[in-house]
């Protein structure tokens, strides 16, 4: 089934007065509503593979996250995970008041997701329905060196540094270059160009200075504990076996923290699921939005 787009659809606003890019899709007075959440230097158009597959009678939010896309950039101190955690429970609450929620979560938006829990547990409890969690991490990103030598993790620090100060039309002029280090970094096996080429085109358009600030949170993120909310709903756990940016081994310590959740890890597939096994996505929604 294809999801038709509610069209004119509002931003949101939040509480601290960043505009959020939103796309409203779907019957509003669908039993399910799911909120989809990308990960860092991405947006809402990571979805666009997953989103037509859908078979489920499901509303669908997706929305580029504070500093990303057609968002607001994050005020200084706001881009942190903590902080996306509670973008998403104020969303969630004046745009789908009432009604089962499935969250769908990627990479970063995985973290938001367990932000979320973190911060409103009985949110979790009385409306979610069911949570997929895919390319992410619960903790360890502080260590991680995404297949790269120590020294060369030094620069891109450096590099990151740099790029808070660099205008993002400077950066979006440039995609182009970022291609082979974005294919290497964020997919598995023989990817498409044009996946490669939308994915570096994301990165352009993300504020420069939010993601150096979400790449210090991202070091700092450690949400184990967290999870502990989440054992009251019906989770799935996805990786890709050739993800550099957030491992199998960090997919499987979330599934450890859930007894009850499904792992499932895709041969040769990197960190960009949406991308490279979008109808493996849309099934595990759809099973998800299924009446339980």
């Amino acid at each position: 089934m294809v999801v038709a787009q509610v069209p004119a659809a509002v931003p949101f606003l939040t509480s601290d007065g960043v505009r959020l890019a939103l796309l409203d899709s779907g019957p509003a007075d669908a039993p399910v509503t799911v909120v989809f959440v990308h990960g860092w230097t991405s947006d809402s158009t990571t979805w666009d593979d997953v989103l037509p597959l859908l078979t489920a009678p499901v509303r669908t939010i997706r929305f580029d996250l504070r500093g990303h896309g057609g968002s607001d950039p994050a005020p200084p101190g706001t881009a942190t995970i903590e902080r996306l955690g509670a973008d998403l429970a104020e969303l969630v609450e004046e745009r789908v008041p009432d009604g089962k929620l499935v969250l769908v979560g990627h990479s970063m938006g995985a973290m938001a997701v367990m932000a979320l829990a973190e911060q409103r547990p009985e949110l979790v409890e009385k409306r979610v329905a069911g949570v997929l969690l895919f390319s992410g991490a619960a903790a360890g990103l502080a260590d991680a060196t995404f297949g790269l030598p120590r020294w060369v993790l030094a620069g891109e620090q450096k590099l990151t540094a740099r790029l808070a100060r660099v205008s993002r039309p400077v950066i979006a002029r440039r995609t182009a270059a970022l291609r082979p280090g974005v294919r290497w970094l964020a997919f598995g096996r023989r990817p498409s160009r044009a996946h490669v080429a939308k994915a570096a085109r994301q990165f352009g358009r993300a504020h420069p200075a939010s993601m150096a600030g979400f790449r210090v949170s991202l070091t700092e993120h450690d949400r184990l504990a967290a999870l502990a909310a989440l054992r009251c709903v019906p989770v799935v756990v996805l990786s890709g076996s050739r993800d550099r940016l957030c491992t199998p081994a960090q997919a499987r310590a979330i599934a450890a923290e859930l007894p009850s959740a499904t792992f499932v890890a895709f041969p040769e597939a990197g960190h960009m699921l949406p991308f490279e096994r979008p109808a493996e996505l849309a099934r595990h929604i759809d099973r998800l939005a299924a009446p339980h």
